[in-house]
Protein backbone atom coordinates (compact mmCIF):
# COMPACT_ATOMS: atom_id res chain seq x y z
CA UNK A 1 0.00 0.00 0.00
CA UNK A 2 1.50 3.34 -1.22
CA UNK A 3 1.69 6.17 1.01
CA UNK A 4 0.43 10.14 0.90
CA UNK A 5 2.25 13.43 2.10
CA UNK A 6 0.79 13.00 5.31
CA UNK A 7 1.90 9.40 6.25
CA UNK A 8 -1.34 7.68 5.85
CA UNK A 9 -2.21 5.36 3.14
CA UNK A 10 -3.81 7.55 -0.53
CA UNK A 11 -8.18 7.97 0.80
CA UNK A 12 -9.05 5.72 -2.36
CA UNK A 13 -6.92 2.69 -1.00
CA UNK A 14 -8.21 3.60 2.80
CA UNK A 15 -12.09 3.45 1.57
CA UNK A 16 -11.67 0.26 -0.60
CA UNK A 17 -10.00 -1.59 2.13
CA UNK A 18 -12.97 -0.42 4.80
CA UNK A 19 -15.81 -0.93 1.97
CA UNK A 20 -16.26 2.58 2.02
CA UNK A 21 -18.88 2.84 -0.65
CA UNK A 22 -20.81 6.80 -0.94
CA UNK A 23 -24.06 5.86 -0.03
CA UNK A 24 -27.05 8.33 -1.86
CA UNK A 25 -29.26 7.44 1.49
CA UNK A 26 -26.50 8.70 3.57
CA UNK A 27 -25.74 11.92 1.34
CA UNK A 28 -22.74 10.95 0.98
CA UNK A 29 -20.22 12.51 -1.82
CA UNK A 30 -16.59 11.48 -1.00
CA UNK A 31 -13.70 14.08 -1.69
CA UNK A 32 -10.31 12.00 -2.26
CA UNK A 33 -7.90 14.84 -3.48
CA UNK A 34 -6.13 15.41 -0.75
CA UNK A 35 -4.54 18.45 -1.80
CA UNK A 36 -8.64 19.75 -2.08
CA UNK A 37 -9.19 19.08 1.43
CA UNK A 38 -6.10 20.76 2.13
CA UNK A 39 -7.51 23.89 0.86
CA UNK A 40 -11.00 23.72 2.43
CA UNK A 41 -8.83 22.86 6.13
CA UNK A 42 -6.70 26.10 5.48
CA UNK A 43 -9.82 28.23 4.66
CA UNK A 44 -11.45 27.38 8.17
CA UNK A 45 -7.74 28.46 9.47
CA UNK A 46 -5.75 29.41 11.59
CA UNK A 47 -6.16 26.44 13.21
CA UNK A 48 -3.44 26.16 15.68
CA UNK A 49 -5.09 25.67 19.37
CA UNK A 50 -8.60 25.22 17.85
CA UNK A 51 -11.22 22.26 18.26
CA UNK A 52 -12.59 21.67 14.70
CA UNK A 53 -16.42 19.87 14.49
CA UNK A 54 -16.41 17.58 11.22
CA UNK A 55 -19.91 16.33 10.32
CA UNK A 56 -19.69 13.15 8.07
CA UNK A 57 -16.21 12.69 7.54
CA UNK A 58 -16.33 9.12 5.78
CA UNK A 59 -12.74 8.10 4.98
CA UNK A 60 -11.18 10.94 6.88
CA UNK A 61 -9.92 13.42 4.20
CA UNK A 62 -10.22 16.65 5.78
CA UNK A 63 -10.13 15.07 8.92
CA UNK A 64 -6.61 14.30 7.97
CA UNK A 65 -6.66 17.89 6.07
CA UNK A 66 -7.51 19.78 9.35
CA UNK A 67 -5.47 18.16 11.94
CA UNK A 68 -1.79 18.84 9.32
CA UNK A 69 -3.06 22.03 9.25
CA UNK A 70 -2.25 22.34 12.78
CA UNK A 71 -6.14 21.72 14.72
CA UNK A 72 -5.46 21.08 18.51
CA UNK A 73 -8.28 18.66 18.01
CA UNK A 74 -10.86 17.31 15.81
CA UNK A 75 -14.38 15.86 16.95
CA UNK A 76 -15.78 13.86 13.85
CA UNK A 77 -19.56 12.73 14.07
CA UNK A 78 -20.18 9.82 11.46
CA UNK A 79 -23.26 7.97 11.88
CA UNK A 80 -21.74 5.33 8.91
CA UNK A 81 -20.47 2.44 11.23
CA UNK A 82 -18.26 1.48 7.55
CA UNK A 83 -16.18 4.84 8.29
CA UNK A 84 -15.23 4.16 12.04
CA UNK A 85 -12.11 1.76 11.34
CA UNK A 86 -10.61 4.44 8.62
CA UNK A 87 -11.10 6.79 11.56
CA UNK A 88 -9.39 4.56 13.71
CA UNK A 89 -6.25 4.36 11.69
CA UNK A 90 -6.21 8.38 11.78
CA UNK A 91 -6.67 8.42 15.64
CA UNK A 92 -3.57 5.83 15.82
CA UNK A 93 -1.81 8.47 13.63
CA UNK A 94 -2.45 11.37 15.05
CA UNK A 95 -2.77 10.36 19.21
CA UNK A 96 -4.86 12.68 20.88
CA UNK A 97 -5.66 14.47 18.26
CA UNK A 98 -9.34 12.99 16.98
CA UNK A 99 -12.36 12.03 18.84
CA UNK A 100 -15.38 10.40 17.17
CA UNK A 101 -18.84 10.69 17.48
CA UNK A 102 -20.55 7.50 16.69
CA UNK A 103 -24.14 8.70 15.65
CA UNK A 104 -26.22 11.13 13.90
CA UNK A 105 -25.17 14.73 13.88
CA UNK A 106 -28.63 16.17 14.25
CA UNK A 107 -29.04 14.63 17.45
CA UNK A 108 -25.58 15.93 19.07
CA UNK A 109 -25.79 18.50 21.90
CA UNK A 110 -23.76 21.56 21.80
CA UNK A 111 -22.82 21.19 25.10
CA UNK A 112 -21.18 17.62 24.19
CA UNK A 113 -18.89 19.30 22.05
CA UNK A 114 -17.77 21.91 24.17
CA UNK A 115 -17.22 19.57 26.80
CA UNK A 116 -15.28 17.32 24.48
CA UNK A 117 -13.66 20.64 23.01
CA UNK A 118 -11.65 21.06 26.50
CA UNK A 119 -11.80 24.71 26.30
CA UNK A 120 -10.28 25.04 23.40
CA UNK A 121 -12.34 27.89 20.82
CA UNK A 122 -14.84 25.86 19.00
CA UNK A 123 -15.41 25.85 15.05
CA UNK A 124 -16.93 23.38 12.43
CA UNK A 125 -15.59 22.72 9.10
CA UNK A 126 -17.54 19.82 7.22
CA UNK A 127 -18.44 18.67 3.28
CA UNK A 128 -22.19 17.96 5.02
CA UNK A 129 -24.24 15.15 4.17
CA UNK A 130 -26.49 16.59 1.33
CA UNK A 131 -29.46 15.17 2.85
CA UNK A 132 -29.10 16.48 6.42
CA UNK A 133 -26.80 20.09 5.63
CA UNK A 134 -29.58 22.53 5.21
CA UNK A 135 -31.43 21.12 8.97
CA UNK A 136 -27.68 21.31 10.71
CA UNK A 137 -27.27 24.72 9.06
CA UNK A 138 -30.66 26.12 10.41
CA UNK A 139 -29.76 24.54 14.08
CA UNK A 140 -26.58 26.16 14.27
CA UNK A 141 -28.43 29.68 13.50
CA UNK A 142 -31.15 29.25 15.88
CA UNK A 143 -28.64 28.21 18.58
CA UNK A 144 -28.99 29.58 22.09
CA UNK A 145 -27.89 31.61 23.83
CA UNK A 146 -26.17 33.78 21.36
CA UNK A 147 -22.87 34.37 20.22
CA UNK A 148 -22.83 30.62 19.84
CA UNK A 149 -20.83 28.14 21.18
CA UNK A 150 -18.39 28.21 17.73
CA UNK A 151 -16.78 30.86 16.22
CA UNK A 152 -16.98 30.46 12.39
CA UNK A 153 -18.43 27.87 10.58
CA UNK A 154 -16.99 26.68 6.82
CA UNK A 155 -19.20 24.23 5.36
CA UNK A 156 -20.08 22.50 2.00
CA UNK A 157 -23.52 22.67 0.02
CA UNK A 158 -24.87 22.51 -3.38
CA UNK A 159 -24.14 25.44 -4.99
CA UNK A 160 -27.99 25.65 -5.40
CA UNK A 161 -27.93 26.13 -1.33
CA UNK A 162 -25.17 28.37 -1.22
CA UNK A 163 -26.49 30.87 -3.11
CA UNK A 164 -29.64 30.67 -0.84
CA UNK A 165 -27.79 31.45 2.23
CA UNK A 166 -25.95 34.27 0.72
CA UNK A 167 -29.03 35.63 -1.24
CA UNK A 168 -30.65 38.73 -0.58
CA UNK A 169 -33.73 40.50 -1.88
CA UNK A 170 -31.88 41.20 -5.04
CA UNK A 171 -31.94 37.50 -5.90
CA UNK A 172 -35.28 37.19 -5.01
CA UNK A 173 -35.59 33.67 -6.66
CA UNK A 174 -32.78 32.32 -4.27
CA UNK A 175 -33.95 34.57 -1.34
CA UNK A 176 -35.93 32.82 1.67
CA UNK A 177 -35.68 31.81 5.37
CA UNK A 178 -32.26 30.44 5.33
CA UNK A 179 -30.86 33.84 3.69
CA UNK A 180 -32.64 35.64 6.70
CA UNK A 181 -31.37 33.36 9.35
CA UNK A 182 -28.11 33.82 8.25
CA UNK A 183 -27.83 37.44 7.54
CA UNK A 184 -29.68 38.13 10.86
CA UNK A 185 -27.14 36.59 12.67
CA UNK A 186 -23.54 36.25 10.77
CA UNK A 187 -21.61 38.03 7.66
CA UNK A 188 -21.83 34.84 4.56
CA UNK A 189 -20.01 34.60 1.79
CA UNK A 190 -19.08 31.83 -0.75
CA UNK A 191 -15.57 31.26 -0.60
CA UNK A 192 -14.98 29.19 -3.56
CA UNK A 193 -16.92 26.54 -6.01
CA UNK A 194 -15.74 22.68 -6.17
CA UNK A 195 -16.62 20.84 -9.83
CA UNK A 196 -18.56 17.62 -9.41
CA UNK A 197 -15.59 15.62 -10.94
CA UNK A 198 -14.28 16.49 -7.55
CA UNK A 199 -16.20 14.04 -5.80
CA UNK A 200 -17.11 10.13 -5.34
CA UNK A 201 -19.17 9.39 -6.98
CA UNK A 202 -19.54 12.79 -9.06
CA UNK A 203 -23.11 14.53 -8.09
CA UNK A 204 -25.14 16.39 -10.82
CA UNK A 205 -24.00 20.11 -9.69
CA UNK A 206 -21.23 22.27 -8.61
CA UNK A 207 -20.59 22.55 -4.52
CA UNK A 208 -20.04 25.31 -3.04
CA UNK A 209 -17.59 26.49 0.23
CA UNK A 210 -19.64 28.82 2.19
CA UNK A 211 -18.12 31.07 5.38
CA UNK A 212 -20.29 32.29 7.98
CA UNK A 213 -18.88 34.41 10.73
CA UNK A 214 -21.02 34.78 13.93
CA UNK A 215 -22.26 38.30 14.35
CA UNK A 216 -21.07 39.31 18.12
CA UNK A 217 -24.32 42.05 18.36
CA UNK A 218 -26.87 41.43 16.01
CA UNK A 219 -29.97 43.03 16.16
CA UNK A 220 -31.71 41.91 19.34
CA UNK A 221 -35.02 39.26 18.01
CA UNK A 222 -36.29 36.25 19.44
CA UNK A 223 -34.84 33.43 17.66
CA UNK A 224 -38.35 31.53 17.73
CA UNK A 225 -40.42 34.31 16.50
CA UNK A 226 -38.29 34.99 13.36
CA UNK A 227 -38.11 31.20 12.31
CA UNK A 228 -41.42 31.05 12.77
CA UNK A 229 -41.77 34.33 10.88
CA UNK A 230 -40.29 33.33 8.05
CA UNK A 231 -41.24 29.80 7.39
CA UNK A 232 -44.98 31.33 7.30
CA UNK A 233 -43.75 33.95 4.64
CA UNK A 234 -41.80 31.86 2.65
CA UNK A 235 -43.96 29.08 3.17
CA UNK A 236 -46.22 31.18 0.91
CA UNK A 237 -43.88 33.49 -0.85
CA UNK A 238 -46.35 34.56 -3.67
CA UNK A 239 -48.66 35.29 -1.62
CA UNK A 240 -49.08 39.39 0.14
CA UNK A 241 -47.85 39.32 3.59
CA UNK A 242 -51.54 40.64 4.56
CA UNK A 243 -52.29 36.77 3.44
CA UNK A 244 -48.80 35.18 4.11
CA UNK A 245 -49.32 35.79 7.89
CA UNK A 246 -52.63 35.52 9.02
CA UNK A 247 -52.37 32.33 10.47
CA UNK A 248 -49.56 33.27 12.57
CA UNK A 249 -50.87 36.04 13.80
CA UNK A 250 -54.15 34.63 14.48
CA UNK A 251 -52.30 31.68 16.07
CA UNK A 252 -50.37 34.02 18.30
CA UNK A 253 -53.78 36.89 19.21
CA UNK A 254 -52.10 39.34 16.95
CA UNK A 255 -53.63 41.63 14.86
CA UNK A 256 -52.03 41.29 11.53
CA UNK A 257 -52.36 44.67 10.50
CA UNK A 258 -50.83 46.98 13.37
CA UNK A 259 -48.34 44.08 13.31
CA UNK A 260 -47.26 44.87 9.98
CA UNK A 261 -47.26 48.63 10.28
CA UNK A 262 -45.55 48.60 13.51
CA UNK A 263 -42.66 46.51 11.82
CA UNK A 264 -42.81 49.83 9.09
CA UNK A 265 -44.14 47.24 6.59
CA UNK A 266 -46.96 47.61 3.54
CA UNK A 267 -49.67 44.82 3.91
CA UNK A 268 -49.09 44.35 0.18
CA UNK A 269 -45.40 43.09 0.40
CA UNK A 270 -44.51 40.22 -0.59
CA UNK A 271 -42.10 38.17 1.81
CA UNK A 272 -39.26 38.10 -1.27
CA UNK A 273 -39.42 42.01 -1.05
CA UNK A 274 -38.73 42.29 2.58
CA UNK A 275 -34.99 42.66 3.66
CA UNK A 276 -33.45 41.20 7.34
CA UNK A 277 -33.93 44.27 9.25
CA UNK A 278 -37.30 44.25 8.36
CA UNK A 279 -38.31 40.62 9.26
CA UNK A 280 -35.85 41.40 12.62
CA UNK A 281 -38.52 44.55 13.08
CA UNK A 282 -41.85 42.34 12.10
CA UNK A 283 -40.02 39.76 14.89
CA UNK A 284 -39.25 42.33 17.35
CA UNK A 285 -43.09 43.52 16.77
CA UNK A 286 -44.59 40.28 17.42
CA UNK A 287 -42.73 39.96 20.96
CA UNK A 288 -43.97 43.95 21.76
CA UNK A 289 -47.40 44.98 23.54
CA UNK A 290 -48.16 46.93 19.97
CA UNK A 291 -49.26 44.37 18.12
CA UNK A 292 -51.12 42.73 20.66
CA UNK A 293 -55.03 41.93 20.14
CA UNK A 294 -55.97 40.81 23.45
Amino acid sequence: MSVAVDGLPPLREVAAAHGLQARKALGQNFLFDLNLTRRIARAAGPLEGVAVVEVGPGPGGLTRALISEGARKVIAIERDARALGALAEISAHWPGRLEVIAGDALSVAPATLTDKAGGAPLRIAANLPYNIATALLAGWLEAEPWPPFYDKLTLMFQREVARRIVATPAERADYGRLAVLAGWRTEARILFDVAPAAFTPPPKVTSSLIELIPRQRPKPCDAETLSALTKAAFGQRRKMLRQSLKAFAAARGLDLPALLAAAGLEPTMRAEEVDVAGFVALAQAAAGPAATLY
